[in-house]
């Protein structure tokens, strides 16, 4: 195999720990999933899922040309 010569970018170094507690039910669905799709890695799997929530809200939530609804992007404020 040949070394390989990475750059590295510092900003995708992940620095910052958060944690999450599951009961029993909860903990017990995730390692049926898991064992049911053959997932090894839980770590990289809850950090995609909960990305993708996160960019498809935000996908959901951004304002388009034709929106129905008012938002904080398309509402006429009274000004006093």
């Amino acid at each position: 195999m040949k070394n390989r010569n990475l750059v590295k970018d510092e900003s995708l170094k992940r620095s910052h720990r958060k944690s999450i507690l599951f009961n029993k039910r909860e903990m017990q669905a995730i390692d049926h999933y898991c064992k049911r799709y053959k997932i090894k890695n839980k770590s990289k799997f809850m950090r995609e899922i909960i990305i993708s929530s996160i960019l498809k809200k935000f996908d959901e939530d951004y304002p388009s040309l034709f929106e129905k609804k008012p938002t904080l992007f398309n509402q006429k404020l009274k000004r006093r």
